[in-house]
């Protein structure tokens, strides 16, 4: 009988044994090939436990990773008085009759006397959600990136805040190298100074053209010398904040097809203080061709879990933003028919969306920006025909049937050269990009389109005075105002259903008084509007036609024959009633 115990006991210990070596097994397999990182790693990429997927090129990204919470960095190298002009972001008043004040802002079109006070290496405020401060990242696993900067006659100590707040308020090993792309300037202290002074600090270079080429251009000589996999570009007049880098690598670490910009907060133009832009909007654009800023939409907030996650946006502004180094390859760069500046930020939009990418804004990362009123820089060829050409390149690529919306508001532009585009369009078709009514279905629904065979479009002029409807941008009260034939604010059109169309809005009234503004289209305050050409603007619901005063302003009266009620579009349509 005992030995029967001491057999079953043996038999006992042998399956314990056997079990226990198989569990270890088990956990070793479970833990050591598919580590509990990776789970982490799930959940923290995309707010879920499911596959962080890469649908560009065959490669994976490494299993093994260690994720830190955010470093914050913020290095400050010179000695600087902590209380001194301009730190932690504050403003700087000045004199603005003070000559010195008035010649800085010929130089730069911003209030360079007060810059030049400020240290170019002043501290910030933190204006990230108090939850950016804590977000975990993969350090080990986040891509370098080359930060372009390209410049032409900018103020020195913009251009020096610019740099110091990239090296400063960065990871180290995130940084391959800081590109200055020099376009061409002619200023003394951006040249033998601004070379002995970048010297001093690592990992910033100097490319310098010998011939002025643009934006556009000299950030794509920054791409040619560039090493790192990904690429990041920002204005010479920025101020980045602390964790701005992380948020932006993050998102290409976990696609490649991610396009990712900053949340841009304002430096004041005259004062120098930094003013936090909210995270409830998004880009946009509307049909002139011309970047806008809109609200986020209630289907975009819902889609949000928290203040921190990414925001999906249709278009950006186009001078602060990190990208794939292959990706960006890949779309074709910037067109290289773009010249100067202007319309390559809804270029790339367009087709990041359209052919396979995500453009995104992340809350967690900020950057300043001076938005200046004029630039200091002469175009070539002058800046509004450089802008119009541009547009028209974008509309003729990248907008399908809906460029007939563009022309309408722009039937001028029909007539002009914009040369060959073939090119483009065979990039498009290789890389088997959506339609332009695919991005509005699925990007930017909420956008509305015009009519693209308007009855009549262009400016509007009152017979009496000779000046024209001016819809002030949309600001306001809409005036007379003296035609200069650009810019927005003058060109409108008059549709099949008789509403005269001004930008994403229409003509109405208020709801109270008679005052003549913009309200949304399909609003009750819309005016259906009756008209023979160069004739009355009826009131189809009042019976009044629309009366210019001697104040520039504008109200309804009875229609009478005065030349005070009497209006001339620039364009009719062929079959317009006469």
């Amino acid at each position: 009988m005992a030995r029967d115990r001491l057999t079953k006991t043996k038999i006992v210990m042998a399956i314990f044994v056997t079990s226990a070596f198989w569990l270890v097994l088990d956990i070793y397999i479970f833990y050591g090939v598919y580590p509990l990182e990776n789970v982490v790693r799930k959940e923290q990429a995309s707010g879920s436990v499911t596959t962080v997927t890469n649908n560009f090129e065959e490669e994976s990204f490494a299993e093994e990773n260690t994720w830190e919470e955010v470093r914050n960095v913020d290095r400050r190298t010179l000695l600087a008085d902590r209380n001194g002009p301009g730190e932690m972001g504050r403003g700087v008043t000045s004199n603005q009759n003070d000559e010195r004040v008035k010649a800085g802002w010929r130089s730069a079109s911003f209030n360079e006397f007060v810059s030049n006070r400020i240290s170019v290496e002043r501290s910030l405020k933190d204006a990230r959600d108090p939850g950016c401060r804590k977000q975990l990242f993969p350090y080990e696993e986040l891509p370098q990136t080359s930060v372009i900067i390209c410049f032409t006659e900018e103020s020195w100590s913009t251009l020096l805040r610019t740099v110091h707040s990239v090296l400063n308020r960065s990871p180290t090993e995130l940084i391959k190298e800081v590109i200055l792309v020099d376009d061409n300037s002619q200023r003394e202290y951006l040249k033998d100074k601004l070379d002995r002074y970048m010297s001093k600090l690592e990992k910033v270079k100097i490319l310098r053209l010998k011939k002025r080429v643009g934006l556009i251009r000299a950030r794509l000589e920054g791409v040619r010398v560039s090493t790192a996999p990904t690429l990041t570009f920002l204005d010479s007049h920025v101020e980045c904040a602390v964790g701005w880098l992380e948020p932006l690598l993050f998102e290409i670490w976990k696609n490649r097809t991610t396009v990712v910009c900053p949340i841009i907060d304002t430096i004041h133009a005259s004062s120098f203080q930094i003013i936090p832009t909210g995270t409830n909007i998004r880009g946009s654009f509307d049909w002139h061709m011309t970047f806008r800023w809109k609200g986020v939409p209630q289907y975009e907030v819902r889609r949000r879990k928290s203040n921190m996650e990414s925001i999906r946006s249709p278009t950006m502004a186009g001078g602060l933003f990190s990208i794939d180094k292959s990706f960006f390859r890949r779309l074709g760069f910037y067109d290289p028919g773009l010249e100067i500046w202007g319309a390559e930020n809804l270029e790339l939009s367009f087709k990041t969306w359209m052919c396979g990418g995500t453009l995104l804004i992340m809350p967690c990362s900020r950057v300043a920006h001076i938005f200046r009123k004029s630039q200091p820089y002469k175009f070539p060829k002058g800046n509004m025909r450089t802008f119009m050409k541009n547009n028209i390149r974008v509309a003729e690529v990248w907008l399908d049937k809906y460029k007939k919306a563009f022309y309408a508001l722009n039937p001028e532009l029909k007539s002009w050269s914009f040369g060959n585009v073939e090119d483009r369009l065979k990039l498009k078709k290789d890389l088997k990009c959506h339609s332009f009514g695919w991005y509005l279905k699925n990007v930017v629904p909420e956008i509305r389109v015009p009519e693209m065979n308007p009855m009549a479009s262009g400016t509007i002029k009152n017979a009496r005075y000779l000046n024209c409807i001016d819809t002030q941008n949309n600001k306001g009260i809409i005036i007379l105002y003296p035609c200069h034939g650009s810019g927005n604010s003058q060109i409108l059109r008059l549709t099949k259903n008789g509403l005269i169309e001004a930008i994403d809005l229409c003509i109405g009234k208020r709801t109270r008084g008679i005052s003549i503004t913009t309200v949304d289209c399909e609003a009750k305050h819309a005016i259906r509007w009756r008209h023979l050409r160069n004739g009355y603007l009826e009131d189809t619901s009042s019976r009044k036609c629309l009366t210019a005063g001697r104040n520039n302003r504008l109200y309804m009266e009875p229609c009478t024959n005065v030349p005070q009620k009497k209006w001339i579009f620039s364009n009719y349509a062929n079959d317009f009633p006469f």
